[in-house]
């Protein structure tokens, strides 16, 4: 006979997760244990369980119904960060008991846009291994007056509703007439009304920028809708232009002369200024001496300057295919900081001993002059190191290639994962009409080019925190267990092999498997998505999941990069010891996000234009696409030749009746047994583009049996099991 009272902690939980849940309707003693199925020998301990839970407050009676006692929720006011898809998370003012920022569903979000102040309700009964949930309780203060947007189509009485980026396509505005204006017009508004659920947010236009049509104001709109200023002030202008165009003698004087040795830069081929320069030598004992040289662009700005201000305004550059909109002006960022071959500049170098095995010696950081010798692309690198041109400085490039691989080796016994994707960039001619793309490999030019200057930037932090400095650093925390979950389910649904508890090991091994199969990219994104973002953070104790680190800074990009030029000021102390770091990590941190999100809307676009231009140059063509996600009403799917993602809803599959097993996250076709599954290649044809909601409709490329034939069965799915995840991501 069982022992009933060692079953008590058992039927609690079992009672508790009941009463507790989101779906639980409050009901009498008998009706409780009915919906549980409690078999009758429990029923008295379940009733002595229900009493005990009331004593303790935990549930109460009312009208002889049971429910939660649930604890009032609790108010907290702070800023949103809203995600491109709708949901956000809530940064909360300090001081703040919770830890973690609230999360905001999509639905609880539609009062707010980005970087609203925002009071917030928390849900006291949020899942809190996976964090606070809440809702907006009323937005405190706006972040903006203005939106970029685009007229989609005609209402009464002249008036159009446009679509804003910012608010999305649920949430079209109502705009006041304007002379002249026409559907497709893209246009700054000023909002008189930002809206509810029953009611449209309002707006005056106040210019017209051009038409959607237009290819070559996509940047300058994506300034406007993103709020990123374009132009310097005539202070900073002026300053930059008195700095001249070359060093003055009496300042390479002042520090380590390293003019006479062997440097060179590696970059893209479009690249047009150059912030980071390298040489190698190595002794006759095999030690490597590495040195990376960075502009010392802290000593043409110092704090509060104009120069300075301005840079505050953008955080970093913002980069656009056909178009860099710099942190500094061109007479720095393409002058006097950009290591070009044959002059002379002024740099901060970091130089590091290595033995034969690649450990670290020592380093010692200088302030520097040097001269770099030679300007490589990363593919007249690649060629001279394959000899097929000839260079003074293959031996250079050769032992740079030996240094790199011991250090990538030591990073990967750090558990550090190695994607090696190559990089895939929009060509466009003067107008902004997008051509094709440019996919460069990531080939040993570029991993030598990462090692070197991830050691640099591991090795300035690690000097900061010796010296007692503060720092910002580059943070980027483990990710949740859920989301870890949810790629390795993605991982075996590829058909790879993971032990039910992987380690990095086991995800290291993966992926190196993986090189040798068509689903390197899709996992390595799926990867990506899973973690959360690196950010900036005065605190220590953090490290960078990613790259397997207890410490690490931005240093090298000081041109692109507001925190490396504030991490150059604090190598030599010319930065305020008392400056408010955690203000500078989160403006930086904001500006990235901003910066990519516009750069991401822009490629966006352009992919969009190019897909229009095949349409109409070849109709009805199809494209190789993979599938990314199943769901029951249809697949998520990239376009390869785009790397665009795209929806086929299951009206749009082959004439069947398609049963979602969610267990093996299948689409299974009932009478001809056609199986649906994430990693399998589609051909695919764009029926219809949208550019002003940047959507496309597309079907499935059918053999011409499979058109014959009409399904017997209505179009629909049935669902097999389905589990529920909630993943979170932040923009």
């Amino acid at each position: 006979m069982v022992n009933q009272q060692s079953q008590y902690p058992t039927f609690k939980q079992l009672l508790l997760e009941h009463l507790q849940g989101k779906k639980f309707k409050p009901c009498g003693e008998k009706t409780l244990l009915a919906r549980l199925k409690i078999a009758p020998q429990f029923h008295a301990l379940c009733k002595q369980i229900l009493k005990d839970l009331v004593q303790e407050k935990t549930v109460i009676v009312r009208k002889k119904q049971y429910l939660p006692n649930k604890p009032k929720p609790e108010t907290v006011t702070g800023v949103i960060h809203l995600h491109p898809k709708g949901f956000g998370f809530v940064e909360l003012d300090p001081p703040s008991i919770y830890t973690q920022d609230i999360f905001i569903p999509k639905h609880l979000a539609t009062e707010c846009v980005d970087k609203d102040r925002v009071e917030v309700e928390v849900d006291p009964n949020s899942d809190w291994a996976k964090g606070p949930e809440g809702k907006i309780v009323q937005v405190l203060e706006r972040t903006r007056t203005h939106v970029g947007a685009i007229l989609h189509h005609p209402s009464k009485e002249n008036h159009f509703f446009a679509y804003s980026p910012l608010l999305g396509s649920s949430k079209l505005i109502l705009v006041s007439p304007y002379p002249n204006s026409q559907v497709g017009d893209r246009v700054v508004l000023k909002m008189t009304y930002w809206g509810s659920e029953s009611s449209p947010p309002t707006a005056n236009m106040v210019q017209v920028l051009g038409s959607i049509e237009d290819p070559s104001i996509d940047i300058e709109c994506a300034l406007k809708e993103f709020d990123i200023p374009s132009e310097f002030s005539k202070d900073a202008l002026m300053q930059a232009t008195l700095f001249g165009t070359e060093i003055p003698s009496m300042e390479g004087s002042s520090r380590v002369n390293l003019q006479d040795l062997e440097c060179v830069t590696i970059d893209p081929k479009t690249a047009k200024d150059f912030d980071d320069a390298l040489s190698l030598t190595v002794s006759s004992k095999g030690i490597y001496t590495l040195g990376v040289h960075i502009a010392d662009v802290a000593h043409y700005v110092p704090p509060s300057s104009p120069l300075d201000l301005d840079a505050v305004k953008r955080g970093n550059s913002t980069y656009f295919p056909g178009k860099c909109v710099p942190m500094l002006p061109y007479e720095l960022s393409n002058e006097l900081c950009s290591l070009k071959p044959y002059v002379s500049r002024l740099t901060i170098s970091v130089m590091m001993d290595f033995s034969p095995e690649g450990n670290l010696l020592k380093t010692n950081i200088l302030r520097t002059v040097i001269k770099s010798q030679h300007r490589f692309s990363y593919e007249e690198a690649k060629d001279v190191l394959d000899k097929k041109i000839e260079s003074p400085h293959l031996l250079l490039l050769e032992q740079m290639v030996k240094l790199a691989s011991l250090l990538k080796a030591k990073r990967n016994e750090r558990g550090s994962i190695d994607f090696s994707l190559p990089d895939l960039s929009i060509v466009v001619d003067k107008e902004g009409n997008p051509l094709g793309f440019h996919t460069s490999e990531y080939d040993i030019t570029h991993q030598l080019v990462e090692e070197f200057m991830l050691k640099a930037n591991e090795m300035v932090a690690l000097h900061l925190i010796e010296a007692k400095k503060p720092s910002i650093f580059r943070t980027h925390e483990a990710p949740s267990p859920n989301d870890q979950e949810d790629f390795y389910a993605t991982a075996r649904s590829l058909g790879f092999f993971l032990p039910p508890e992987p380690t990095r090991q086991d995800v290291q091994v993966m992926f190196q498997k993986a090189k040798e199969t068509p689903f390197t990219s899709q996992l390595a994104v799926s990867f990506i998505r899973s973690m959360k973002l690196a950010q900036y953070s005065p605190k220590q104790g953090i490290g960078h999941y990613g790259l397997s680190l207890d410490h690490y800074c931005h240093f090298t990009s000081p041109i692109r990069r507001y925190s490396d030029l504030v991490t150059q000021r604090l190598l030599f102390d010319e930065e305020k010891m008392d400056s408010d770091f955690e203000e500078i990590a989160k403006m930086c941190s904001d500006h990235e996000r901003l910066s990519f999100r516009a750069e991401s809307s822009v490629k966006l676009l352009k992919k969009f234009r190019l897909l229009s231009r095949w349409m109409q140059e070849d109709p009805g063509a199809s494209y190789e696409a993979v599938i990314t996600k199943i769901k029951p009403f249809g697949i998520s799917f990239d376009v390869k030749e785009l790397l665009l993602e795209g929806f086929l809803h299951i009206s749009s599959l082959e004439n069947d009746y398609f049963l979602f097993n969610s267990e093996q996250n299948l689409l299974v076709g009932e009478r001809s047994g056609q199986v649906h599954k994430v990693g399998d290649v589609l051909k695919v044809i764009p029926v219809s583009l949208d550019l002003i909601l940047l959507e496309a409709k597309w079907e499935l490329s059918l053999p011409a049996e499979l058109k014959r034939f009409p399904s017997k069965k209505p179009r629909k799915t049935k669902k097999v099991s389905s589990s529920k995840k909630r993943r979170r991501k932040s923009s």
